[in-house]
């Protein structure tokens, strides 16, 4: 066995990666890296046919993603990254779908497709990186932001309650349900495994807290400090109640696999896409 040194021009993951539109546009600090890397082991290590593998991204800062990709890949408009996943499911079942987007745009915009995606248990993975805010549009709240949280939008702390999604994509119906943080890392990365090898609504949130807008705002701050706050203040717990998933400002961060179940999911085999 030779050691290989690493280098820009030869990285792991390049056979995965469209490296001529490196280096990417996120902020120093930005949880998305990480979680690219992360898929990008993962999809490795599931066995999948990257042949036979599309991913869908939604707009935003994380629906960059898709681009930075060496996979069929669409990134299409705000909101509705659900409703093209599920037409392209249903028009080639053979294809293993994943969704890569952000909370603005699959809880927000595209609030009423995840639920009824979740319903249906249409056979996709979708990997939620959630931020806090609408990092891309400068700062704003978001369907996920905490209360009591700053943002551009919320200069004396957020009113409104952010949504719980593992516990809203549960309700609904999905099959497997996990949230991790950025920092962890090899259990962010066991956990894709596992939700691209399952059946139906496959739902896996990723917290990655925009450095620029979310972590200066609320004095959490430089990107490492963020990044260090949310490892401390994590507690993995598989078998947490629904409503010890809500997310406090300063509070503790409930991680973990919540749900892994089986039931019919959409499209179903028959005799014409039997693969």
């Amino acid at each position: 066995m030779t050691n290989t040194t690493i280098t820009a021009e030869h990285h792991p993951l390049d056979s995965l990666l469209r490296t001529e539109r490196l280096p990417h546009i996120w902020c120093p600090g930005c949880g998305l890296g990480i979680v690219t890397g992360t898929f990008l082991r993962a999809l490795a290590k599931s066995g999948l046919d990257i042949n036979k593998t599309a991913v869908v991204s939604g707009i935003g800062c994380t629906g960059r993603i898709a681009g930075y990709l060496k996979l069929d890949s669409f990134h299409v408009t705000h909101g509705r990254a659900l409703p093209f996943a599920t037409g392209l499911k249903m028009a080639r079942p053979d294809l293993k779908v994943v969704v890569i987007s952000g909370d603005g745009d699959l809880a927000s915009i595209g609030g009423n497709h995840l639920i009824h995606t979740a319903r249906r248990n249409v056979d996709m993975t979708v990997i939620c990186v959630n931020n806090f805010t609408y990092g891309m549009t400068g700062g704003q709240a978001g369907p996920t932001t905490p209360e009591h949280a700053r943002t551009k939008t919320s200069r004396e702390g957020n009113i409104e309650h952010g949504f719980n999604l593992p516990s809203l994509v549960a309700a609904a119906g999905a099959t497997y349900v996990a949230r991790w943080t950025q920092s962890q890392v090899v259990r962010q990365e066991s956990s894709i495994v596992e939700a691209l090898n399952k059946r139906g609504f496959s739902f896996v949130e990723v917290i990655a807290p925009c450095p620029t807008y979310f972590g200066r705002m609320n004095k959490i701050s430089p990107a490492l400090a963020l990044a260090r706050h949310y490892r401390r203040s994590s507690i993995i717990n598989n078998n947490a109640t629904w409503a010890e998933l809500n997310i406090e400002l300063h509070g503790t961060m409930v991680t973990g696999k919540f749900l892994d179940i089986e039931r019919p999911f959409m499209p179903a085999k028959t005799e014409a896409n039997r693969g």
